[in-house]
C-alpha cells in the first residue's frame, strides 16, 4: 500500500509504475520514463486488447494489423437523412407503371405511417463506363467514376428514425455510449500522423441526428474520440496559444503533465487524466499543424476549381473545401475522415415533401466535389490507398409520403465504397422489383464494418475491448467480410 502522511490517509493499490520502480534496480522506471517521453506519451491499459491480442494503450502509435492491409485511410460521405435509392443508384423502371397509383405489394410501418400512391423517380437513369453500371443524373459527375465503385443495392438498417440509425450506423449499435467506428479504427491501428488527430470530421454545418456521440470513443480510452474541425476560422476551437510566448505555454504544459503524472503515480491508471496528457500535448502540436493544413493557397486555381470551389451555390462551396480538406488529410496520414453536410439545403436529403426540389439541391451541393475527390486521389495515387464510403443511415421508400415525398425505408437501400481494395465496377445485391426490399444477398451495417476493417487489415473479430464483462467489438457478435466487393 502506498501511504498518505498529511493526515487525510487513503489507502491505494500499487501501480505498475511501484512495481517497475521496486523491482530490477529501477531499471524498469528507465524504460518507463522512455515511454513517457514519447510523442505519444500514455500508459498501457491492462483491460483493452489491440489487434495483437495484447495489452493496449490510449496513445496512438502505429500498431501492426492481423494482415497486410489494402487501405491506410477512410472518408466516409455522409449523406444526412437517407438518399432514395431509386432515384439515385437502384433505378426501377416497374415503378413507372404504377406512378400515381396504391402501391402494389404490403407495405410495412412507416415513420409518419402516411403512405402514398406509388411515386416513379422523376430523374432519368444512364449507364456509365465499361462496366455500365446505371446512375441518375443526380449524379453526372460521380457517374463519370463507376468503374471505380462497387454499388451495394442491398443494404438494411435495424432502425427506422434517424437518432437510432445513425448510432448504429457510426457505431454498430442503436443507443447512445458505444464508440464510433472512427474510434474503433485508431484504437487499432494507431496513427502515422502525430501533428493532427487520427479521427476528423469536417463539419460542413449540420450535426447528424444524435449529436456528436456519433463520433464519441464510448468505453474506449477518450483520446480516441473524433475531432470536430468546424467550417470557420478558427476550425478547432481552443488551440490557439493564449500565453505571451511559445516558452511560457511550453512550461506552463509541463507543469500540467508533471501533476497528472504524479496523480497517476498516486492512483495507479486513470484513462481520463492520461487522456488528457495526450491531448494536450496533440493540441499544441496542432497548434502549428491546422493553420498549414486548412491554408489551401498552396492548390492551384484548376484544381480549387475542379472541386467546385469557386461554384455559384454555396453549399457545393463548403463541400467542396471538405473535400479537398479530406484529401489534404488523407496526405498527411489521417486515418479516418468524415464529412458531413452543409446546413442551408432544407431537410438535408430528409425529403419526407418535395422530393424533386431536395434531392436536386443535395446532389448539386455533393455531386461535383465528390467528383473531383475521386479524381484528384487516383491522380495523386492516393485512391488506391483510400477506402471510400459513401451513405446515409437508411434509404426511401417507393412510395410517396403525401403526394411528392418519400417516407424512411430501412429495408433496403443503396451505398457505394470506392478505393482501397474495392473491386470497382460491381454491383452487389439486389431490391425487388419496386426497390422496396432487398430480395438478393443482403448486406447489414455490421457487415460493412467488417469489410472496412478488412480492407484496413483487421479481423473485426479479434478487434476488441473488454468492457463490462465481456470483449466488445464494433460488429458486436455479427458482421461478415463481403468477399464480392473485394479486388
Amino acid at each position: 500500500m502506498a501511504q498518505n502522511h498529511c493526515g487525510r490517509y487513503r489507502p491505494t493499490p500499487a501501480s505498475r509504475r511501484d512495481f517497475l520502480r521496486q523491482t530490477s534496480c529501477g531499471f524498469g522506471s528507465v524504460a518507463l520514463t522512455h515511454l513517457m517521453s514519447s510523442s505519444f506519451g500514455s500508459t498501457a491499459s491492462a483491460s483493452a486488447k489491440n489487434v495483437d491480442g495484447q495489452g493496449s494503450d490510449n496513445s496512438l502509435r502505429p500498431r501492426p494489423t492481423h494482415f497486410d492491409p489494402k487501405a491506410l485511410s477512410v472518408i466516409f460521405l455522409y449523406m444526412d437523412g437517407g438518399v432514395s435509392q431509386v432515384d439515385s443508384f437502384d433505378p426501377k423502371p416497374r415503378l413507372k407503371d404504377f406512378h400515381g397509383q396504391p402501391f402494389p405489394t404490403k407495405t410495412e410501418p412507416t415513420q409518419f405511417n402516411n403512405i402514398g400512391n406509388t411515386l416513379a423517380s422523376p430523374w432519368k437513369f444512364s449507364q456509365y463506363g465499361q462496366s455500365g453500371i446505371p446512375v441518375s443524373e443526380l449524379f453526372p459527375e460521380t457517374a463519370k467514376h463507376v468503374d471505380e465503385l462497387s454499388v451495394i443495392r442491398s443494404v438494411v438498417s435495424n432502425f427506422p428514425e434517424h437518432t437510432n440509425a445513425n448510432y448504429f450506423l457510426h457505431t454498430g449499435h442503436g443507443q447512445q455510449g458505444r464508440p464510433s467506428m472512427g474510434a474503433w479504427v485508431g484504437y487499432g491501428l494507431g496513427t502515422e500522423c502525430q501533428d493532427l488527430p487520427h479521427f476528423v470530421i469536417l463539419n460542413g454545418g449540420l450535426i447528424p441526428p444524435g449529436g456528436i456521440d456519433n463520433f464519441g470513443s464510448g468505453f474506449l480510452p477518450a483520446s480516441y474520440q473524433g475531432s470536430l474541425f468546424a467550417n470557420s476560422d478558427p476550425p478547432v476551437a481552443d488551440i490557439q496559444r493564449r500565453e505571451s510566448t511559445a516558452e511560457r505555454q511550453q512550461k506552463k504544459l509541463q507543469l500540467i503533465r508533471q501533476l497528472d503524472l504524479a496523480a497517476i503515480d498516486r492512483y495507479a491508471h486513470h484513462d481520463q487524466v492520461e487522456s488528457a496528457i495526450a491531448n494536450y500535448e496533440l493540441a499544441a502540436r496542432m497548434q502549428v499543424a491546422v493553420p498549414g493544413l486548412m491554408d489551401l493557397s498552396d492548390e492551384t486555381q484548376a484544381t480549387q476549381d475542379m472541386y467546385g470551389m469557386s461554384d455559384q451555390f454555396p453549399n457545393t462551396r463548403i463541400f467542396a473545401r471538405e473535400c479537398l480538406l479530406a484529401r489534404r488529410l488523407v496526405e498527411r496520414g489521417v486515418r479516418f475522415i468524415e464529412l458531413t453536410c452543409p446546413a442551408g439545403n432544407g431537410d438535408r436529403w430528409d425529403q419526407h415533401s418535395n422530393l424533386f426540389e431536395g434531392h436536386t439541391r443535395n446532389a448539386q451541393t455533393v455531386d461535383k466535389p465528390i467528383g473531383a475527390l475521386l479524381t484528384d486521389l487516383k491522380q495523386r495515387g492516393l485512391l488506391q490507398k483510400t477506402l471510400v464510403i459513401w451513405s446515409g443511415e437508411f434509404g426511401r421508400t417507393p412510395f410517396a409520403q403525401g403526394s411528392d415525398g418519400r417516407d424512411h425505408n430501412q429495408y433496403g437501400f443503396s451505398i457505394w465504397m470506392a478505393g482501397g481494395g474495392i473491386r470497382g465496377g460491381t454491383i452487389y445485391g439486389a431490391t425487388d422489383e419496386f426497390g422496396y426490399k432487398v430480395v438478393e444477398n443482403k448486406v447489414e451495417i455490421h457487415d460493412v464494418h467488417a469489410t472496412m476493417l478488412h480492407l484496413l487489415g483487421m479481423d473485426h473479430e479479434r478487434l476488441t475491448y473488454h468492457f463490462s464483462g465481456r470483449d466488445m467489438r464494433l460488429t458486436d457478435v455479427a458482421g461478415v467480410v463481403i468477399p464480392e466487393i473485394l479486388a
